[in-house]
């Protein structure tokens, strides 16, 4: 071997060698980067990845879609983007806003940037402190209610979303759009899987 290609060589390696370090840490960065893949239409990116995240809590890809999957957020986004009044909407950023406000006095952080046990933590605490929905009968709610807060409002709306998708209708829960005949007393045993509207 010659000398040139000697040097050559050794000039490569070394500045392999020095790279590594700088290429390994642009690749994790860029898969730690918490990125959307969507426009929204009312929340800021931040808020955003926080109802994403959420959703894809509440809702994640088992055997069925995950809320994700069927853009139960970016639906989330339109609604509150389209139908409610500027107090409703200067109401929906507080409540984010003080969300984000008590995961960083409790755990350090914004909730997009809590390790996945934080998070956890997080969902549990405001699932135990929220407040419920009161039973209804037609749709009207019995008695007079409590307020349910933010983590409640928003799960409610997430399962909503879900369930009125396309492809939950269409291809997880049973679906006739023309209803058969009328069946009373029929067992639950041989109704099989719930039934979309």
């Amino acid at each position: 071997m010659d000398r040139r290609k000697a040097l050559q060589k050794t000039g490569l390696f070394a500045g392999a060698t020095l790279m590594m370090p700088t290429m390994l840490s642009i690749l994790q960065s860029c898969k730690e980067e918490k990125r959307l893949d969507w426009q929204p239409e009312f929340f800021t990116e931040d808020e955003a990845k926080t109802v994403s995240l959420l959703v894809d809590m509440i809702l994640p890809r088992t055997d069925t879609p995950g809320g994700l999957d069927v853009k139960s957020d970016i639906f989330m986004d339109k609604v509150i983007a389209q139908t409610y009044d500027a107090e409703g909407q200067e109401n929906m950023r507080s409540e984010i806003t003080a969300f984000n406000a008590n995961c960083k006095e409790k755990y350090g952080a914004a909730f997009i940037d809590l390790k996945e046990s934080d998070r956890i933590a997080v969902l549990k605490e405001a699932e135990a402190n929220s407040g419920k929905f009161n039973p209804g009968v037609w749709g009207t709610a019995v008695g007079e209610s409590e307020p349910i807060g933010f983590y409640r409002g928003l799960k409610s709306m997430a399962i909503w979303a879900y369930f009125t998708s396309e492809e939950m209708g269409k291809n997880v829960l049973s679906y006739d759009p023309i209803p058969g005949s009328y069946e009373p007393c029929k067992p639950v045993s041989e109704v099989g899987n719930k039934w979309s509207l």
